[in-house]
């Protein structure tokens, strides 16, 4: 192991010094392109239109609840089995895997919340060129044509969505070497010897490398391939995470989007590279509908975007705006993934949400989280000792900038051995913790899924005594190098693996631990400095299943060990918090994300939004990016800017590289503190809105932070938009994000609209791009007339001094002058929501009357938190304003009006915040 340490450590100097360097961006050549991929260059350079498959309708059967016919390759006679199931929510799902493979292919598990409940399919007519099964609503049926096979969803006479209409639909079966055939092939395999032995062996199907790396492929090629056509559509969302915009670009020209978990740390912008985390979900829209389409498969992914409109000659161009075009814009998108099986589901809408709701309904919603991780987050690596703890948490209270959490990166372990600390730098937890939470603040350690190979660690000793460790082909333990030198990998698709690494975050067994100690999972995709591009060996074994099968879960399965170890902790009372930087469909279940190594660039910061836009659209909604960039030194201007941002992203979190210079808010002048000062303040004066998002995604998984379309599904002018947002329905922030601006132009959708800038209260109506003048101090948010939203306007040091402080009901009338929101409220941490302890109300306005109704009369909670404010954007001068309470009570309410802003504000109702009360004008 001496020997091995030696070899290893210029590789780990090496990669130090890399990260070491803000000049440096991403070595590319670290990561392969579709050239250096075997299965990928396969896939790509199949022909359209040359379909080998057809099927074989005399094998159809249909139950009740699913259809399965076989299909036949032409070519080489392999048989595949299609299945096809009508989901509740308007939802198909169609799974294609080998009828009879030499051994079984691997299908993801753990991802789906359950088995998806069907509804009846009913056949409608058969012919010998195909079947039509009913999908039930709305006209929606299944079209199967024979030869060759494809499969079109339509309603009405309209096509959905075509599967396999260009013939790419590709399914490499397991098979053995030509040197090494037997007679083990199944006994009625109905394969044509003489196609199999006749087929192409290319490069890379049995053995690939890259670089140094040497891929062994025991089961040869497994691809598979299937592509969709989407007609009317034009614009494509998802697939994250990509350093890219907003809308998917189409791929023609250039690589494919990759998904496959990497560290790749300072990221270049505007790139297809696969990133830390992968969704395979992608959301079509166009005026008429939006459309999803979730790819279940944990293997590297590539995904090619071709669309029919695209590339026209300026001549073809000048036709269509001569004669009119009488094209339909269609995309084209293709799927392939290196193993596993097909398993796609195929959300119908028709609208956003109910996207959303269809993939909630399969891989759960977001996890509500404690409202204090809604709030500030002060991190850096590392912040050194705990007297440099302190000094940072004093430092926040003498310049006034409240913050919940304060981080501690690898560096406060012992010898970057997790569940430790440093016992010289941070000798009392507990007492750093205890002084913590005398100020109503926490604390997040980092731990890691890379292992110290050491005897005398307990972690590793146990782990390895009990068999936990990912293997390598060979069957030894798996090592490989990262932070502590040696490491060794847990085998997080082990339940029983996951069961123990949730039981060593206990109070006995994570010594030095409170309950305000919450966990960050970092480098977990995994991250292995001396692996095939900087990540595990393929060919590593998860028990019977080889890592390139299950890579993009390694880190779902990372949060989800660690998630539940913070619950268990506490004996199922308290709801968890753990950010990941590697996640897959269904993370959102168990925590934050972020979006892993920027840098302190201007470029940096303005992807930031539609990276997470991308996330939210997925499920994830609590997402954010390194405020100030966690690379290089921002100058004050673009940290300012970037405060104003973070403040209205769903994770706020500062964080910074250790060869960076110390960035505290208080650093860059009083000026700049006091801009800085205001975010954040701004940020904690809207947390009872943003907790109230946060519950409503739990709920429906609806993204918390959505681009405009979400909300304007109709509107083609918010289909590219992703330097704007919305939180929730009723605010839009327009973030300043470009270096020296003196003015932004923000997009108000609406044309019935009317939108209310939250710091002048100025009027603008919606339906027009609207030029804003800012300085330093702007950040461009907009109330949406119609709606109402609580604020808490006391900030404290932190968001749990605020629980029990007043609320500021801020109503902005629409064009009806009516107006409707919501205010919720629980004890902010624990899961007592669940047995109905909240409060849940309803605020309307409408025809000059102020109500709040209880939407949930089966709740109970209770709290001392009062109204002590109404404030009415767009209001008139009443003659009086009575106040009626539950009770029956009846009081006059002292009022202000200004005529030049056109707001009432209504002082002191005092009636509690979780009662009925009713003020009507007069």
């Amino acid at each position: 192991m001496a020997a091995f340490a030696e070899r290893m450590a210029p590789i780990l100097a090496l990669w130090l010094a890399v990260c070491l360097s803000g000049a440096l961006a991403v070595e590319r050549v670290n990561f392969k392109t579709c050239d250096q991929s075997a299965f990928c260059k396969r896939q790509r350079a199949l022909n359209p239109g040359e379909s080998p498959y057809r099927a074989l309708l005399e094998t159809m059967e249909l139950t009740n609840t699913r259809l399965t016919l076989q299909l036949k390759n032409d070519k080489n006679k392999v048989r595949l089995l299609l299945e096809l199931y009508r989901l509740q929510g308007n939802i198909t799902r169609v799974k294609i895997n080998e009828l009879k493979p030499l051994k079984p292919r691997y299908e993801v598990p753990d991802v789906l919340i359950r088995e998806p409940p069907t509804e009846p399919l009913s056949l409608l007519s058969q012919d010998k060129n195909g079947v039509v099964l009913s999908l039930g609503a709305e006209s929606q049926r299944v079209i199967v044509s024979a030869q060759p096979f494809r499969l079109d969803i339509m309603e009405g006479r309209e096509v959905l969505l075509s599967l396999n209409s260009r013939g790419l639909l590709a399914f490499e079966h397991l098979r053995l070497r030509k040197d090494t055939q037997t007679d083990q092939e199944p006994e009625d395999a109905d394969l044509d010897d003489e196609a199999i032995l006749n087929e192409k062996v290319e490069d890379g199907m049995w053995e690939e490398t890259f670089k140094s790396f040497t891929d062994t492929k025991p089961n040869g090629p497994t691809a598979i391939g299937l592509d969709f056509s989407l007609p009317g559509v034009e614009h494509v969302y998802g697939i994250p995470e990509h350093a890219d915009n907003l809308r998917l670009k189409n791929t023609d020209n250039g690589d494919p989007y990759r998904l496959y978990n990497l560290d790749v740390f300072q990221y270049e912008l505007d790139n297809p590279m696969a990133l830390y985390g992968s969704v395979p979900v992608m959301l079509a829209h166009n005026i008429q509908r939006t459309t999803g389409i979730f790819w279940l498969n944990a293997a590297e992914t590539w995904v090619d975007i071709s669309s029919n409109t695209a590339g026209k000659t300026v001549f073809g161009k000048m036709l269509d705006y001569v004669q009119g075009s009488s094209e339909t814009p269609q995309t084209d998108v293709h799927w392939f993934s290196e193993s596993g099986i097909i398993d796609v589901f195929i959300m119908l809408g028709p609208t956003p949400k109910d996207v959303f709701s269809q993939y909630a309904s399969l891989t759960g919603t977001q996890a509500f989280p404690p409202l204090a991780a809604l709030a500030y987050h002060q991190c850096r690596w590392n912040y050194n000792d705990q007297e440099d703890v302190a000094s940072v948490d004093a430092g926040f209270d003498e310049h006034d900038i409240p913050y919940d959490f304060i981080w501690l990166d690898i560096e406060h372990t012992d010898g970057k051995r997790y569940f430790t600390w440093d016992t010289n730098k941070f000798p009392t937890p507990k007492e750093m913790l205890q002084r913590l939470m005398d100020k109503k603040r926490k604390m997040v350690t980092i731990v890691d899924p890379h292992i110290k190979v050491d005897s005398s660690y307990k972690i590793h000793n146990e782990i390895k005594s009990q068999g936990f460790y990912t293997k390598n082909k060979d069957g030894a333990d798996y090592e490989g190098w990262c932070w502590p030198g040696s490491a060794g990998y847990p085998d997080f698709s082990r339940e029983d693996m996951r069961a123990w690494w949730a039981s060593m975050f206990a109070y006995d067994q994570y010594e030095g631990t409170m309950e305000n100690l919450y966990t960050w999972n970092d480098m977990n995709e995994p991250s292995i400095f001396n692996g095939p591009e900087i990540t595990m060996h393929k060919d590593s074994k998860h028990g019977e299943w080889e890592h390139r099968d299950l890579h993009n879960l390694y880190g779902f399965y990372v949060q989800r060990a660690t998630a539940e170890g913070l619950i268990q902790r506490s004996g199922g009372v308290e709801r968890s918090f753990v950010l990941t930087r590697a996640f897959f469909a269904g993370s959102q279940r168990y925590g934050a994300v972020w979006t892993g190594d920027n840098a302190a660039e201007w470029g940096h910061l303005k992807m930031s939004i539609p990276m997470c836009l991308s996330i939210g659209l997925v499920g994830i909604s609590f997402c954010g990016a390194d405020v100030g960039g966690f690379f290089k030194s921002p100058s004050s201007e673009l940290l300012v800017r970037w405060y104003q941002t973070g403040a209205y992203q769903p994770f706020f979190r500062a964080h910074a590289h250790l060869d960076t210079p110390r960035r505290e808010p208080w650093l860059f002048g009083p000026e700049n503190t006091a801009l800085i000062r205001e975010a954040v303040r701004q940020r904690y004066s809207l947390l009872p809105y943003w907790y109230q998002q946060f519950y409503h995604t739990y709920l429906t998984g609806h993204p918390v932070m959505r681009p405009l379309w979400v909300e304007y599904p109709q509107d083609p002018a918010t289909y590219a938009l992703d330097d704007e947002f919305l939180i929730g329905r009723d605010l839009l922030v327009h973030p300043v994000t470009e270096e020296g601006a003196t003015g932004v132009t923000a997009y108000l959708p609406g044309k019935e609209e009317v939108w209310f800038d939250v710091h002048t209260f100025q009027k603008h109506n919606g339906g027009q791009n609207l030029y804003i003048p800012v300085t330093m101090s702007s950040i461009p948010v907009f109330q949406r007339g119609g709606s109402i939203i609580p604020r808490k306007l006391r900030v404290r040091r932190s968001s749990t001094c605020m629980e029990q402080d007043p609320y500021t009901v801020y109503v902005a009338l629409g064009r009806q002058r009516a107006a409707e929101g919501e205010l919720y409220i629980d004890d902010g941490h624990t899961f007592n929501f669940e047995k109905e302890e909240f409060i849940h109300r309803r605020l309307s306005f409408a025809n000059n009357l102020l109500s709040s109704v209880n939407l949930a009369p089966e709740a109970h909670f209770s709290t001392s938190s009062i109204i002590e404010r109404i404030v009415i954007l767009g209001g008139s001068k009443p003659t009086k304003a009575t106040l009626k309470t539950a009770d029956g009570q009846k009081s006059q309410l002292e009022f202000d009006f200004d005529a030049s802003t056109s707001v009432l504000t209504l002082r002191k109702p005092g009636v509690n915040a979780g009662t009925d009360w009713t003020v009507m004008l007069q």
